[in-house]
């Protein structure tokens, strides 16, 4: 009987750290990079050995900069990777030498183990095997357990137990359960919180099953006794079944098959970014939502702290020009870049999220009503923006007459207020769907500020957008005013008017 764990998904909030960990540090391979199945605009990265074996993937999805999670109860709380027994001193010299806090060695069901965290949190275990050994350096050789807390531990193994393992000994608080290749820990951690989704938490557990008979199988079971309720995949590289165990830890059975060399060929695994087959059709937005991130040795851009998440979108061959993105209420830092590529193709883009939240939601500032907004928040973050200018101009080497600031709705409003309370600070601007959002905007100096606007001819709130057009006019700036046949959503006709005004006005 086919037994033992798939992989194992976690979440990051930093994709660039998450892979100078595990390929850096650990020296596992990158064997895949592809879009979400269930959330396109969301990276998913498998790191496993050099043919992405079940049995040795490690696998994340990215949520840049969102919000930490919580480990606890329904989770599986620690990974833990196979090592030749008398690497230990190796590895621990190692993480001393890349600063990386390390506690051991210390023994658990009779293995040495060194415990270290990723940089995310997760805590990783290094764990002495009799494997072979092939030498040093060498990167970690597969999966050896993962724990689960549960406040129904006995329950939890019992489930467990019908795919392939068997009870094992107990250490402490912990049961053991063994296949032949792995294990599972379930620690009795009855009392303590419930996790709590999000980065820094182990997502689920896969456990490895034949084939697609084998998933039917396991789902009529499973449907037959009425216990739970399951979610059958194809993850192109896998077909999988989603269950949870008595006590909430969310459980994939995942394929042998087809593997990691479905859509690559072996030795090249992981270097191109795919995109699931059912998202064909946004393929070529999504390369340009989904982060990007340099391999160790490989240039990079060190990102800097700086008042606002931000992200950087690099096309391959770039003129100097760069983008910057200001997207509308709810949006994020990455939902403006494929417009902007189609509108400047080898310009860098730089996109904002904005810091003022409503109900959950983001935005550059706060309102009051549909029309109205809270001006002291305007000024607020007008200010921070003003700090994230001079920041990343300096910081990341712009040349601020080089810089498009691009806003839809909220921020468009937010970049129209900056050109009144920094001027001069924003030199050339589209601003689509946009109003005068201060209440007594200040008299400035805008000459030589050229700015494009986008009203939409069907758009509830267009009604306001000519008094910023008037206040824009009277300071000075270069302003194109334009109407286009939609409401207050983008159209075909934005993209080819600011197509049109960037070709009129290069930087």
């Amino acid at each position: 009987m086919t037994s033992g764990i798939h992989h194992v998904t976690a979440i990051t909030r930093n994709v660039q750290d998450n892979v100078d960990f595990w390929m850096g540090f650990l020296g596992l391979d990158l064997v895949k990079q592809t879009g979400g199945f269930e959330d396109a605009e969301q990276l998913h990265l498998f790191y496993g050995n050099p043919e992405g074996a079940p049995g040795t993937l490690v696998s994340f999805l990215v949520w840049q900069d969102g919000a930490r999670g919580r480990a606890g109860l329904g989770q599986v709380t620690e990974i833990a990777l196979r090592i030749p027994r008398a690497r230990i001193g190796d590895w621990l010299t190692r993480a001393m030498q890349h600063r990386i806090s390390v506690e051991g060695p210390s023994r658990e069901f009779g293995e040495p183990v060194l415990r270290l965290k990723d940089p995310d949190g997760i805590i990783v275990k290094l764990v002495g095997t009799d494997i072979a050994d092939g030498g040093w350096p060498a990167a970690p050789r597969g999966l050896r357990a993962v724990t689960i807390w549960s406040d129904v531990p006995e329950q939890s193994a019992a489930f467990l137990s019908q795919f392939g393992y068997q009870t094992g000994p107990v250490e402490g608080a912990v049961q053991r359960l063994v296949s032949g290749r792995d294990a599972l820990d379930i620690r009795d951690a009855t009392g303590f919180v419930p996790g709590i989704p999000g980065t820094g938490i182990i997502d689920h557990v896969a456990l490895r099953v034949p084939d697609l008979a084998a998933i039917n199988a396991h789902r009529d079971r499973l449907a037959a006794r009425n216990l739970h309720e399951t979610n059958a995949h194809d993850r192109k590289y896998f077909h999988s079944l989603y269950l949870r165990e008595p006590g909430e830890t969310l459980i994939e059975l995942a394929t042998e098959g087809p593997g990691m060399t479905v859509d690559e060929a072996p030795g090249q695994l992981g270097r191109v970014l795919m995109i699931p087959p059912h998202f064909a059709a946004r393929a070529d937005d999504l390369r340009v939502m989904l982060p990007q991130f340099a391999r160790p040795g490989e240039e990079r851009r060190p990102m800097r702290d700086l008042p606002f998440v931000h992200r950087f979108q690099q096309p391959d061959d770039p003129d100097g020009s760069v983008m910057l993105l200001l997207h509308g209420t709810g949006g994020n830092e990455s939902d403006l870049m494929p417009l902007a590529h189609r509108i400047a193709p080898r310009a860098t883009l730089l996109g904002l999220r904005g810091r003022s939240t409503e109900e959950g939601v983001a935005r550059f500032f706060r309102r009051i009503s549909m029309t109205s907004f809270d001006q002291d928040d305007i000024r607020a973050e007008a200010a921070a923006f003003d700090a994230f200018w001079q920041g990343a101009m300096a910081g990341y080497g712009l040349e601020a007459g080089r810089v498009t600031v691009m806003g839809y709705s909220n921020g468009a409003n937010f970049a129209g207020a900056v050109m009144a309370l920094a001027p001069g600070l924003i030199r050339r601007a589209i601003l689509m769907r946009p109003m005068l959002v201060l209440e007594q905007p200040p008299q400035v100096d805008l000459a030589g500020v050229r700015v494009l606007t986008l009203t939409g001819t069907r758009d509830p709130y267009g009604t306001h957008a000519p008094a910023l057009n008037d206040w824009l006019t009277a300071s000075g700036a270069e302003l194109d005013a334009c109407a286009v046949e939609a409401g207050h959503e983008l159209s075909q006709d934005d993209l080819t008017a600011a197509q049109d005004w960037m070709e009129r006005n290069p930087t």
